[in-house]
């Protein structure tokens, strides 16, 4: 793959499944931002962009095992991967982190009195996102997979739930964002007990595994998905 200044973050993570490692060490958005350029992610993160590019094409080198090209997988792969890899563990870490989080407001809210938006945030973040999981598995996943194995029009066109689907990561990416923010970058406080150490190990852990999943949906599925749609459209 050619990189220039105006390659997109998305594109070079589409393309590089190994350059997600290194964009998540940079702390560069690859998911819901990743439509900025390479420059302009750069620039706001103020990384050489020599360097991000050096990084990027040592990653190559040294791929990570599981680094898949799911630009080459099957769409109905893909799908299944994200309900085993990313939705069923979520269904299991979403309940365990919203304890965590009320249990460290309650008794450490009078010392750091952030907590209280933290548990906000974990609870809202929690009922959305198992919302979102259900809206995919019910009514866009099936409607991909009819769409790749040919069976016609679907009750709806895929690009109808795919907007919303967008628009609710956006949203889960800025819960994620403010997180982060208001965390310090999910550094617990000296005084912090094992359970407010451990949320915040999760949150972090939360946050790495939604980028990765955002952005093999938003890149690459959907893309994909709304190209076999326009390709079947045009074909009659």
């Amino acid at each position: 793959m050619q990189i220039s200044e105006t390659t997109t973050v998305a594109e070079v993570a589409s393309m590089l499944p190994s350059s997600v490692r290194v964009f998540q060490r940079y702390g560069i958005d690859f998911c819901c931002g990743g439509k900025a350029a390479l420059s302009a992610a750069c620039q706001a993160h103020g990384v050489s962009y020599n360097e991000l590019v050096g990084a990027i094409e040592a990653s190559v080198q040294q791929p990570a095992a599981d680094a898949r090209d799911w630009n080459r997988e099957p769409l109905h792969a893909i799908v299944d991967h994200i309900v085993t890899a990313y939705h069923d563990p979520l269904r299991e870490e979403l309940p365990r982190l919203e304890a965590m989080a009320a249990k460290v407001h309650r008794v450490h809210g009078s010392k750091a009195t952030y907590l209280a938006r933290l548990d906000a945030i974990v609870s809202e973040l929690s009922a959305d996102l198992q919302l979102h999981m259900q809206k995919e598995e019910t009514v866009l996943f099936p409607g991909i997979r009819a769409v790749e194995a040919g069976r016609g029009r679907t009750p709806i066109p895929i690009s109808t739930p795919i907007t919303v689907m967008e628009a609710e990561h956006d949203r889960a990416g800025t819960l994620l964002a403010e997180l982060r923010t208001i965390t310090n970058g999910y550094v617990a406080p000296e005084w912090a007990c094992q359970t407010f150490r451990a949320l915040f190990h999760g949150l972090a852990g939360l946050e790495a595994a939604m980028h990765v999943h955002v952005h093999l949906e938003n890149n690459v599925l959907f893309p994909r998905a709304l190209a076999l749609t326009h390709a079947a459209a045009v074909a009659g």
